[in-house]
């Protein structure tokens, strides 16, 4: 049977340390029973984060960012987080859910495809490739980590145009030439914050 899943939009902007402790606490809570799986919805302040990799030139000149940068335990590249963005953490029990780390991306991907089909923007996947994109634009990204089978980290979608220029710094997700979008820059009616995150959340608990 799979545990009961809440739901929990934190206000204002999140500092991306507090973010990761919050997941800390969370994994722990799960992991002794004390708390139940829940996906965390915020914006953070202005970041960089990129994956434990060899290879980190997707961030290109790293000491001349014009933000912080957090090495951390996903997978991926170079991505960035701010205002505008809202980003979902998932912070699951994976065992009652097959232990499918695949499964669970996708499913994100899913819940996230339709949300903004609801948005009235049609987005969907590029082979190969994970996250979600309109067209060759990418919209959101998608990188997790699991701890005993409990996942961390989850997604990051661009909501409003203030979330778009800090990309211009990096190489995103390391891919060359990539052009990153937003919600509101692909729809034909305006798409705020609080709009965005009603209907991702709703989209999530159906599918996760």
């Amino acid at each position: 049977m799979t545990p009961p899943l809440k739901t929990q939009i934190l206000p204002g902007t999140i500092s991306y340390s507090d973010g990761l402790k919050l997941q800390e606490d969370m994994v722990a809570g799960i992991l002794s029973g004390e708390t139940e799986d829940t996906i965390f919805l915020l914006e953070h302040d202005p970041v960089y984060t990129i994956g434990r990799l060899r290879d980190q030139s997707s961030l290109r000149a790293a000491a001349s960012l014009p933000h912080p940068v957090f090495e951390i335990n996903r997978g991926g590249q170079a991505t960035y987080h701010g205002p505008g963005q809202l980003v979902g953490y998932p912070i699951l029990d994976l065992t009652p859910r097959g232990k499918d780390l695949h499964l669970h991306l996708r499913l994100i991907e899913d819940a996230l495809i339709d949300a903004c089909a609801d948005l009235g923007v049609q987005a969907g996947r590029r082979e190969g490739m994970t996250g979600v994109w309109v067209e060759n634009r990418k919209l959101a990204s998608i990188g997790v980590g699991v701890r005993k089978w409990i996942s961390m980290h989850g997604f990051a979608i661009n909501v409003t145009r203030e979330s778009l220029p800090p990309f211009l710094s990096i190489t995103p997700c390391g891919l060359d030439g990539v052009s990153m979008t937003c919600l509101d820059a692909e729809s034909e009616s305006e798409i705020t914050m609080e709009l965005a995150t009603e209907v991702i959340a709703k989209r999530l608990q159906e599918r996760l």
